[in-house]
């Protein structure tokens, strides 16, 4: 069985949409105060729910000007980020297709003239064991999980470089430890963090900064699902927040240049 954080209900053909966003996640005052990302590009996959939704709309309170994608439509974001506040286009995109994929580095670089922040936060998960899980689903979480940030991250190396920007990996704890069951879904994490640590040294003497996060359980839709496949009470609240690690992204990025934190990793206070 699989499941889908972030973009899920399937799209069509590449496309995109101005749309306007705003009320993000709660930030720190300093940060709301300040917009230190201010008129920034920030590229968010994955941004249709969960994790990368909550990151997109603290980008937007922020100050930054957004390049969401996902395989929802806009209105999942209507009326949720003011146009005075951010400008935002939606780009609709499967990122488990090679061609879609490809077409959607180009169609941003030329709607906003680069990129500053670039957030991979869109994944997918299947989980059973070893004698019954289909290759295809390997197959599908490569594609989603690893080969989609490696291609949009090496697409858009040169305009990173070139602002010295910064890249955001949405890794898993199963990356650290993998357990039975989910041998797939582990193994793409764990490829990850190894493309996520060699892009670090590749991009940081242009300036890049690149941070990996690995996150526990968190509620959000996907897993709700994985706790009811597992037949397990989904009690959210005993869970990290989306907001959580939204709020732990924005300050990584509004770091002062002098520093740069590489790993970050954050699960709930109360175990499950």
């Amino acid at each position: 069985m699989s499941f889908s954080q972030g973009p899920s209900d399937g799209a069509a053909e590449l496309a995109t949409t101005s749309s306007p966003l705003a009320n993000g996640a709660g930030l720190p005052p300093h940060i709301a105060e300040y917009r230190p990302l201010q008129d920034k590009v920030a590229v968010v996959t994955g941004s249709s729910s969960g994790i990368g939704k909550a990151i997109a709309l603290a980008l937007a309170k922020a100050g930054a000007k957004l390049a969401l994608v996902g395989r929802r439509s806009q209105g999942q974001f209507d009326g949720q980020v003011n146009a005075r506040r951010s400008n935002t286009n939606w780009y609709c995109c499967d990122l488990a297709n090679e061609e879609q994929t490809k077409a959607l580095s180009p169609r941003v670089l030329d709607d906003f003239g680069g990129v500053d922040v670039l957030v991979h936060a869109a994944g997918v998960f299947a989980q059973g064991h070893l004698e019954d899980s289909p290759v295809v689903e390997f197959d599908r979480q490569y594609r989603v999980n690893l080969l989609a940030p490696y291609s949009l991250t090496k697409q858009m190396a040169s305009s990173l470089r070139e602002r010295h920007g910064q890249v955001v990996f949405i890794n898993s704890s199963v990356a650290r430890a993998a357990r039975a069951g989910v041998s797939q879904y582990a193994a793409t994490k764990a490829g990850l963090k190894a493309v996520a640590d060699a892009f670090r040294e590749e991009l940081n003497p242009q300036g890049v900064r690149v941070l990996t996060v690995f996150v526990g359980r968190t509620a959000t839709p996907m897993q709700e699902a994985i706790f009811k496949k597992e037949q397990r009470e989904y009690v959210p609240e005993r869970l990290l927040q989306p907001a959580d690690v939204a709020s732990v992204v924005l300050n990584c990025l509004t770091l002062p240049r002098t520093a740069e934190v590489t790993e970050i990793d954050i699960r709930p206070m109360l175990k499950t």
